[in-house]
């Protein structure tokens, strides 16, 4: 298992962590097999998205904050309701194929950790199984 740590510096951002990723499966002689990333966090996500235009974060996290989920009168105490709400829409894992060392991504994807919730300092696991 490998850990990467991340320190978000805006309340909802997309960052993308594909080279790291990369980086790690290189590290794993792996040539089939699975990537299982997950965010133990229940205020973020990760996600697989366009990474050629910069806009299509900007336009997620807009079309998100469409939803008006922050003019819904919650229970919850702690005032962050709508970021559980996105974390569970985009969700906390993704399971990427390996094939021949490499990750199976579209020519245009990247893989992303979602923050609705920071700044804070966010953990996500990976673990590369061969089979």
């Amino acid at each position: 298992m490998h850990l990467i740590n991340l320190k978000t510096r805006a309340r909802e951002e997309l960052i993308e962590i594909t080279d790291d990723i990369i980086n790690l499966l290189s590290t794993t002689y792996i040539e089939s097999g699975m990537c299982i990333i997950y965010t133990p966090h229940t205020t973020a996500a990760v996600t697989i998205n366009e990474n050629a235009d910069p806009d299509v974060q900007r336009d997620i996290i807009k079309g998100l904050e469409s939803l008006s989920l922050e003019k819904v009168s919650y229970k919850h105490g702690e005032g962050n309701s709508p970021a559980h709400i996105k974390s569970s829409l985009l969700g906390c894992s993704l399971t990427l194929i390996i094939d021949k060392g490499k990750l199976i991504l579209g020519k245009w994807q990247g893989i992303f950790f979602c923050e609705f919730d920071g700044p804070r300092n966010r953990i996500i696991h990976v673990k590369m199984l061969n089979h």
